[in-house]
């Protein structure tokens, strides 16, 4: 991650250039569509003294965490890291922006009906990955959107995580690597104005206090419309302090701070009448070939997502030798969110006398100013994440005899709790209609109050683990890994008897009787092994098996009862286990690295409704299967061209089991079968820079759930954004960013039974000024 130079790099012989240019070439030319990019002072900086600093760049050379012992060429696994330089000249400003420079990974899913998404809501090679998200190693509570102003480089980990940080989702996991302070005073940050009201300002202040000192304060404010969106808005502001004792010192000692407010109107989608796959049911006739406007807001002005995220980390570094480091973390962090969003569906019913009777009505069919949609379906959250977590990690450099090995083991204790406050309607209606065409966010008629049907979830782990690669020669390395994580969850629930709550006995209807409290325990053993030969410090081959699991309650802290639900405790933990094979190229003094990884992810397990116990019950016996190749390229191509661009194509099946996907295929839902992402820049002498990039997504389907009429699939699309900069002097750039320059309409996520979706933002623009002293 980190890299000092006291000399400046030789000149690349024009063979070298050629050859990169040859890979590159290549790599993009598997890809469904052609790619560019951009980058900002990728050299490495000359020193006058031996501190190290952040490499500048789109390529990393490592990730920050210990459990790594290797740089990303000689890791067999596919592991990508977005840098800031990457993200920060995209404009981007949230986790899920970031993001989108990995491709397969993404915001597909809007949510059921009455359970909408909130925050980064992310897939992954055709699994849930929400509940994998990570900051500095230590997993991130709460359903909310992620802002990127304190981060350094987000590491993107392909396949079983189960053995780096325990109960994950099947295919990997996010981590968020924060910035730190350091021993350069400087000055910078960013303010932004564009297209839709964007408004948006980041500062980054770090002084040295005296040699081994130093503190580092990054803050951020932003209230910005959604560009394409009517009501939408993201308005947050956050503040993040970092201050190190013992700097270039045997013993560091770090604490960071970080607080995030955020005031914002959520997104609802928008119906998909009249899209592709789109049929009218009974009284919707008139309504085909005429999909709304996707700028529409059918929420309401008391729409709100309300978050309050903190956190304090301290962590104490101390180095007994070149060959031995102990680390300890220890980490409170805790999310407020208190959130209403109003959905629909888009339902058309004909009663007894032929009048409609859904939830899309009209009083004049032919006139289509005269149809209205109900709002009746009000999703609350109100709800408390918290967590408190200690991690002790030894890393050790040593040999025994002729073999040479890298060893990282340590203990982790961690206490994650989920609290949610019931809140549900008082008054036994609903918002009043929506204009189908054009609608209104004025709504009267909702009210609403906790009603004691509160949860609380609480899951207390203790782990312990053993990394190690063992280098038998300079070209052959085996890795392997070992985690233990003994957990046990505690669930209390709550619920109001009556209507679709529990039968009320002799208690009145509406009181609020406590569910049986639920308890779950066990010691998962994760584990993964790899091979890598390396053909000179070019080329790397490898081969990669993990096995890592999810167990009930594992993802969202809550158990069930239910037979035909993944968190009974009486349930197995679902297993994920990857094959992977690959090969790394490093070129132009590794500078520029070229990767290609074949991979197989089968999960077992899962529920199964189509083979039934003697009891009538569903089994496990369900087994889900994703399979594929990524190809990847990062770097430089010169001192001044820079490229990351990436293709997966995805084969995805229901091995065992009932189909998942609303049309009925074997595929798994909100997976695009093929995805790619590029971004590409060339730096001019005399201070521009121009660049671009294009993202790809192919077909998706959705899931089933018995809805008639609704688009079973989304349609692919390409969308092309592009960037010009250009240096004032040493301390301010000006920035021009455009997204989607073609105004391409296309269906970005959309929900299990189809009848909402996220429209993809249209043609917008951002321009910003850099400033850096």
């Amino acid at each position: 991650m980190i890299k000092s130079r006291k000399h400046s790099s030789p000149a690349r012989s024009a063979a070298s250039l050629a050859t990169a240019s040859l890979v590159t070439g290549l790599s993009l030319a598997v890809l469904p569509v052609a790619a560019q990019a951009q980058s900002n002072d990728t050299t490495a900086q000359t020193l006058d003294q031996v501190h190290v600093l952040a490499t500048r760049g789109f390529k990393a050379d490592k990730v920050a965490s210990p459990k790594f012992t290797q740089p990303l060429q000689d890791t067999p696994q596919t592991i990508q890291v977005i840098t800031r330089d990457l993200f920060t000249q995209q404009g981007a400003t949230t986790l899920t922006d970031a993001l989108r420079n990995s491709p397969g990974v993404g915001t597909f899913y809007v949510g059921e009906n009455g359970n909408t998404n909130t925050g980064d809501s992310i897939f992954m090679r055709g699994f849930d990955t929400s509940s994998s998200i990570f900051v500095d190693g230590v997993r991130d509570v709460g359903s909310i959107s992620r802002d990127v102003f304190n981060t350094e480089q987000v590491e993107v980990s392909k396949g079983p995580a189960g053995t780096d940080n325990g109960r994950s989702a099947p295919t990997g996991s996010i981590n968020m690597v924060s910035k730190q302070a350091n021993l350069h005073d400087a000055v910078s940050g960013t303010l932004s104005a564009g297209s839709d009201s964007q408004l948006r300002g980041t500062a980054d202040w770090n002084q040295a206090l005296g040699a081994s000192s130093a503190l580092r304060l990054n803050a951020m404010w932003q209230d910005s419309d959604q560009p394409g969106r009517d009501h939408v808005n993201n308005s947050r502001w956050g503040i993040a302090p970092s201050l190190v004792f013992g700097l270039d010192s045997n013993t560091r000692y770090i604490l960071n701070l970080l607080y995030v407010d955020q005031q914002n109107v959520p997104d609802g989608g928008v119906p998909t009448l009249g899209l592709p796959g789109w049929t009218p049911q009974p009284t919707l006739e008139q309504l085909a070939g005429h999909p709304v406007n996707p700028e529409n807001f059918y929420g309401t002005r008391a729409d709100h997502d309300d978050v309050t995220a903190k956190m304090a980390t301290f962590r104490i570094e101390h180095d007994f030798n070149d060959g031995l480091q102990l680390t300890n973390t220890a980490r409170w962090g805790r999310t407020d969110q208190d959130y209403l969003l109003t959905a629909f569906m888009g339902t058309g019913t004909r009663g007894a006398n032929g009048a409609p009777t859904g939830n899309i009505r009209y009083t004049d069919r032919n006139n289509l100013d005269t149809y209205t949609i109900a709002r009746s379906l009000p999703t609350f959250k109100d709800q408390q994440n918290t967590i408190l977590t200690d991690q002790l990690n030894l890393r050790a450099d040593f040999n025994t005899g002729a073999i040479a090995h890298n060893l990282s083991t340590g203990l982790e204790f961690t206490r994650e709790e989920l609290k949610t406050f019931g809140q549900a309607a008082t008054n036994g209606t609903t918002w009043s209609a929506a204009n189908l065409y054009n609608p209104d966010w004025n709504a009267t008629g909702l009210t609403w109050a906790h009603n004691g049907a509160d949860t609380r979830g609480k899951t207390t782990t203790s782990s312990v683990y053993l990394f190690d690669t063992l280098h038998f020669t300079e070209s052959f390395l085996v890795t392997a890994g070992l985690r233990a994580d003994h957990y046990k969850t505690e669930y209390q629930s709550a619920a109001v008897c009556g209507g679709r709550g529990p039968a009320c006995g002799s208690s009145p209807v509406g009181t609020v009787l406590a569910n049986p409290s639920l308890e779950h325990s066990d010691t998962l053993l994760n584990w993964k092994l790899g091979a890598v030969y390396k053909v000179g410090s070019i080329v790397s081959l490898y081969g990669n098996y993990a096995l890592s699991q999810q167990p009930p309650g594992g993802s969202n802290f809550q158990l069930s009862s239910s037979a035909s639900s993944a968190d009974n405790p009486s349930l197995d933990p679902q297993k994920a286990k990857t094959l992977e094979v690959g090969t790394k190229w490093a070129f132009l003094e590794d500078a520029l690295a070229f990767n290609v990884a074949l991979f197989r992810t089968e999960v077992s397990n899962e529920i199964n409704t189509q083979v039934l116990d003697d009891a009538g019950n569903p089994t496990q016996t369900g087994k889900k299967s994703v399979q594929g190749i990524e190809v990847s390229t990062v770097g430089r191509i010169t001192d001044n061209w820079s490229v990351s661009a990436g293709y997966s194509h995805l084969d995805t099946e229901v091995e065992e089991g009932a189909n998942v996907a609303a049309d009925g295929t074997r595929n798994l839902t909100y997976t695009p079968g093929a995805t790619f992402t590029s971004w590409t820049s060339y730096t001019f002498p005399f201070g521009l820079t121009l660049g671009g990039g294009v993202r790809y997504a192919g077909q998706m389907h959705r899931g089933t759930d018995g809805a008639v009429g609704t688009p079973a699939f989304t349609k692919s699309y390409t969308v092309y954004d592009a960037v010009a900069s250009y240096a004032i002097n040493d301390h301010l750039v000006l920035r021009l960013n455009a997204y989607n320059l073609f105004d391409k309409q296309y269906v970005a996520a959309i929900n299990k039974s189809g009848y909402r979706y996220t429209p993809g933002v249209p043609r917008s623009v951002l321009f910003s000024a850099d400033f850096r002293f």
